[in-house]
């Protein structure tokens, strides 16, 4: 399934938040330096986030 940009930021900055408050990385981190968010971004490039989208399958508007 094809993120939207909006679903990726939303992944991202999510795990992105589990990470700053110690959640362990998913990834080996090869650049002591590297953030938060290009963690997260890396681990949604390689498919490992234990997140996930839910869609409706049809909005209607009334």
């Amino acid at each position: 399934m094809e993120l939207t940009k909006y679903e990726l930021a939303r992944i991202i900055g999510a795990r992105a938040l589990q990470l700053s408050m110690g959640a362990p990385a998913l990834i080996k981190v090869t650049a002591e330096r590297m953030g938060f968010v290009e963690i997260a971004y890396a681990e949604v490039q390689k498919g490992v986030v234990p997140l996930t989208v839910l869609r409706e399958k049809d909005i209607s508007v009334v």
